[in-house]
């Protein structure tokens, strides 16, 4: 989710990241860089101005946002007391128009805000009680926030599974039937918004039996695990029914990961270990089971040695290039006219010489001047 705010601020940030450059790790250096808005980002900023039929809203420093045509028609009611300088919240449906303007929707912001609250639940184990609206064959419906979620029969508490001898689906769905209306204690174990896909357990939802689940666990723990969700900031891991663990996106490699949801598939098998058990949460790391890169790097590499690097990453500083697998260091965008000048010269993906210019392994820290 990309969030741009006013210039001013804009300024603060970036006076405020240049110091993270000289004191943080460059996995921070990383995840602190904002990027243009792309289709589907959900954005913020100021109304500078107000139309016939369209709204113009400040995405500094990446352009103007319009709201216009069906989508303001939409959106009509919310933005009749709109004003000049009021703080918009839209989601970005097209990049760049024939006119250079940032479409913006905010019907389908709404939509991405509450899938962004259910992966905040998701992450948090939150316990909602909802009600049960319908019932198919598989399942019961969940209705919350106004989407539709899914509670697998196979996710209810054992006081609520249907007790069928023979297994018939049939007699199955008649139980399953008789829990329209009820009210259960339930937690997200999925959101996946591009497929519309949110489902609930009822298994450990309740907090007496969680925390006796955790208690079997113990930081250093080397487990076994399947992937049963993934989000922007990490994966899912299920340890035991009613119980899963989540692993950040900064605990899944050594390297720079881009979309936990392209590394892992739902379902697969992976070995983590646990780093932290902090409120009845249970945080895992994949990472930790294999060496850290960094160890082997501070006896081959040294300041000022020349080494070659494929550029890995654009951001606000420069470029990230990456000198072998889990170790990368940042090209200054002061090595350079401008960003244009830098883009042309260093290609996502090709390898590049470069000296060394600063060089911390303890703090995973590297920078890297070009050599022409």
């Amino acid at each position: 989710m990309t969030t741009v705010v006013a210039s001013k601020e804009t300024q603060k940030e970036h006076s405020e990241e240049e110091v993270h450059i000289k004191s943080g790790p460059m996995h921070d250096l990383v995840e602190a860089m904002a990027t243009p808005p792309t289709v589907d980002d959900v954005v913020e900023g100021p109304v500078i101005a107000i139309g016939r039929a369209r709204v113009f809203v400040d995405l500094h420093p990446f352009g103007t946002g319009i709201i216009y045509g069906r989508e303001y028609l939409s959106a009509r009611e919310a933005l009749k007391n709109t004003n000049v300088g009021d703080i918009i919240t839209a989601k970005v449906i097209t990049s760049d128009n024939a006119e250079g303007y940032i479409e913006l929707s905010l019907r389908e912001a709404r939509q991405a805000m509450i899938w962004g609250e259910a992966e905040v639940a998701l992450q948090k184990k939150s316990i909602f009680e909802l009600p049960v609206t319908d019932a198919n064959k598989g399942g019961l419906i969940i209705a919350w926030n106004g989407i539709q979620g899914f509670l697998p029969a196979s996710q209810l508490a054992p006081a609520h599974y249907p007790r069928v001898p023979d297994g018939d689906k049939d007699k199955i769905f008649v139980e399953l039937k008789k829990l329209i209306g009820t009210k259960l204690e339930l937690q997200v174990i999925t959101a996946n918004p591009r497929e519309q896909k949110l489902i609930f357990s009822e298994k450990g939802a309740g907090s007496p039996e969680r925390a006796t689940l955790v208690e079997k666990y113990a930081v250093g723990d080397v487990l076994a695990g399947v992937i049963t969700g993934a989000t922007d900031f990490g994966v899912f891991v299920k340890l035991e029914d009613g119980l899963e663990g989540l692993v950040h996106i900064s605990e899944m490699d050594w390297a720079l990961v881009e979309n936990p949801k392209t590394r892992f598939k739902i379902s697969e098998n992976v070995r983590v270990k646990v780093i932290e058990i902090k409120d009845g949460k249970v945080s895992l790391s994949i990472k930790a089971l294999t060496e850290d890169p960094w160890k082997s790097a501070a006896a081959k590499y040294k300041k000022e040695q020349r080494v070659e690097a494929v550029i890995i990453k654009y951001n606000k500083h420069g470029a990230l290039a990456s000198i072998e697998e889990g170790v990368a260091g940042l090209v200054h965008i002061s090595e350079f006219k401008d960003e244009a000048e830098l883009r042309a010269k260093l290609e996502l993906g090709k390898v590049y010489p470069f000296m060394i210019t600063l060089f911390e392994p303890k703090e995973r820290r590297m920078t890297l001047k070009p050599i022409a």
